[in-house]
């Protein structure tokens, strides 16, 4: 697929980290962006610098999802690209001791489900909406329509111990690609996803400098955090290489995460 300015793109979580390198990425190449957050005033600020613009959508929520597509393409057109980066999950080991109750306790089969919801569950959510609109789409070189790309996470295929709910939630986005691929083959729709391993996000830069070197150590090459635009440079790989399908790639320094 060929990206100019003909091509209307959607980001999730194009606020901030991988999200906002992506969108970036798509606008300098020409695309026109639609980011979606629940950060208005950072997503405000970022579609202002690219000449896009933002929505407010809550991927957990089916009619804010739905109401973000509408907005979106009600200003650029039917989107060609999906790029999913955005989640919420939680956070605990199976079973953990409580010293106050002198016991094991599991984390609750509630903040499971909130994981799944937030992370699974909005990726088909996201990827199925985009992919109903892209089916009206002309068809382009070799009868493609459009690009779904979600992000995984090498926590999928090497998840530590307290990653049960996010480890297990994004080996099931990589469970997604290739049936989605499939349903969608006859569409000219593809699905790819891609695995990041330890970037150098927001959220990550905001631990000590210590934990910060020594994950950049433990990385066999290079030695130090991805760089969100690599991140978004696969992204546009796999938006513009149309023998790109079903794919799930790891983006990770060749890293292979320990137990803990």
């Amino acid at each position: 697929m060929k990206i100019d300015n003909t091509v209307a793109a959607i980001v999730t979580g194009g606020a901030s980290g991988l999200g906002k390198a992506s969108a970036e990425a798509l606008a300098a190449a020409g695309a026109k962006v639609a980011i979606f957050d629940i950060n208005e005033a950072a997503g405000e600020a970022i579609a202002k610098e690219i000449g896009g613009i933002f929505c407010k959508v809550d991927i957990t929520s089916e009619d804010s999802a739905l109401a973000g597509f509408a907005r979106a393409r009600a200003a650029h057109g039917q989107e060609r690209v999906l790029v999913h980066c955005a989640m919420t999950s939680k956070r605990g080991k199976t079973l953990a001791f409580d010293k106050e109750a002198g016991r094991y306790k599991r984390t609750p089969t509630e903040d499971y489900a909130y994981g799944v919801n937030g992370i699974l569950v909005a990726s088909y959510r996201m990827a199925s909406i985009a992919a109903e609109g892209m089916a009206t789409l002309k068809e382009l070189e070799d009868g493609e329509r459009g690009s779904i790309v979600l992000t995984a996470s090498v926590a999928a295929q090497d998840a530590q111990i307290g990653q049960v709910i996010y480890g297990s939630a994004k080996a099931g986005v990589n469970g997604l690609v290739l049936p989605l691929a499939r349903d969608l083959m006859d569409l000219g729709i593809r699905v790819n996803s891609i695995m990041p391993g330890i970037f150098a996000t927001p959220l990550m830069l905001g631990a000590p400098q210590k934990v910060l070197d020594s994950l950049a150590a433990s990385v066999p090459f290079p030695k130090r955090l991805g760089k969100p635009e690599e991140f978004a440079s696969l992204v546009l790989e796999l938006t513009r290489n149309t023998y790109f399908n079903a794919q799930c790639l790891r983006l990770d320094g060749a890293i292979r995460m320990a137990p803990r």
